[in-house]
């Protein structure tokens, strides 16, 4: 297994599918469905940017 899907993210994080792939694009990260593949590096940068930014 490479990482997660957007979508299996967004449930461990407890947040809106819309609003993880508006992180995606801020970090500038090719996920545009909730179905694209996160690496796993690029779930820890996502999940950082949600504790530094709430």
């Amino acid at each position: 297994m490479k990482g997660l899907r957007v979508i299996e993210l967004s449930e461990a994080l407890n947040v809106d599918i819309a609003d993880l792939i508006a992180v995606c694009s801020i970090l500038k990260f090719k996920a545009s469905s909730r179905l694209s593949m996160l690496s796993f590096e690029e779930c820890k940068k996502i999940t950082d940017y949600y504790e530094n930014n709430n």
